[in-house]
């Protein structure tokens, strides 16, 4: 006799409910759901960059593309992240949140490219727990975070369809 058994184990069945309800969540809810990460890092980031803005302004300066506008950029992003927390927070305007979420998301992405070839040595500037990142792992991080953005936009868009 076998002693292995057909059935599933709890934990299979566990990971297999999980993939069963993601399948059969409302679309409206993950999009949800994305908004609230984007709110929380966009949120977090801006705070952190408010107080600590000479420190963003430091790399910046320190950027030789950006150096002559360090401090408009640094403000520019800081409300932009607070902007579009808020557009992201009202249903209305959570689809427009999206695409400046992305937008926003790949720009950064970009810096962080420019960063990892040019000037590796130097920090972060986006403030908190998120600037202790290596390049490498911000990079990762930022591309996730695109993914999320696409998803809740295609998301979005069927829903409105």
């Amino acid at each position: 006799m076998c002693s292995q058994s057909i059935l599933p184990s709890n934990r299979n069945l566990n990971i297999l409910g999980d993939i069963f309800l993601l399948r059969w969540m409302k679309k409206s809810t993950i999009v949800e759901i994305i908004a609230s990460l984007l709110i929380l890092l966009f949120l977090y980031t801006a705070i952190s960059k408010s107080f600590q803005i000479a420190n963003t302004l430091y790399v910046l300066d320190k950027t030789p593309i950006l150096s002559r506008f360090s401090e408009t950029i640094a403000w520019t992003i800081v409300s932009a992240e607070y902007v579009l927390s808020v557009l992201l927070f009202i249903p209305r305007t959570r689809k427009f949140g999206l695409y400046g979420s992305l937008i926003l998301l790949v720009f950064f992405t970009i810096y962080i490219g420019y960063m990892m070839a040019f000037i590796p040595k130097l920090p972060c500037s986006c403030g908190g727990v998120i600037s202790q990142m290596t390049w490498r792992q911000h990079l990762v991080f930022n591309i996730c975070f695109i993914l999320l953005a696409l998803v809740g936009i295609l998301l979005a868009r069927r829903q409105a369809k």
